[in-house]
């Protein structure tokens, strides 16, 4: 589900293929011309004492446009530092799925 604009919009395959699984949607016309960054990437920064750090970078133009860090209690299973922006919580928060079941099929040997 796309988020531009502040509305709901379901892209067909074409679209979702050209322009928002390449990672920069800049010739997208449904991204506002003033926004922050065109994508966010996220990185496991840290994975030590049942603690999880993922960095993140706004890509604007193919160049950094900010950053932080978020971290992320494994025994409590709650995040203790968040971004402010609701969609990018929400894609650290599946980023992260992804890897914790990652990590979990190569422990098991998968």
């Amino acid at each position: 589900m796309c988020r531009t604009n502040g509305e709901e919009f379901a892209p067909d395959d074409a679209t979702l293929r050209d322009f928002c699984n390449l990672g920069h949607a800049g010739t997208c016309s449904r991204l506002p011309a003033e926004r922050l960054a065109d994508s966010v990437r996220f990185t496991v920064a840290q994975d030590e004492d049942n603690e999880i750090l993922l960095d993140y970078v706004y890509d604007r133009a193919h160049a950094p446009a900010g950053h932080g860090t978020l971290k992320y209690d494994c025994a409590s299973r709650r995040w203790k530092a968040t971004v402010d922006d609701a969609c990018v919580q929400r894609q650290a928060e599946c980023y992260l799925a992804v890897y914790l079941e990652r990590k979990r099929g190569a422990a098991a040997g998968g």
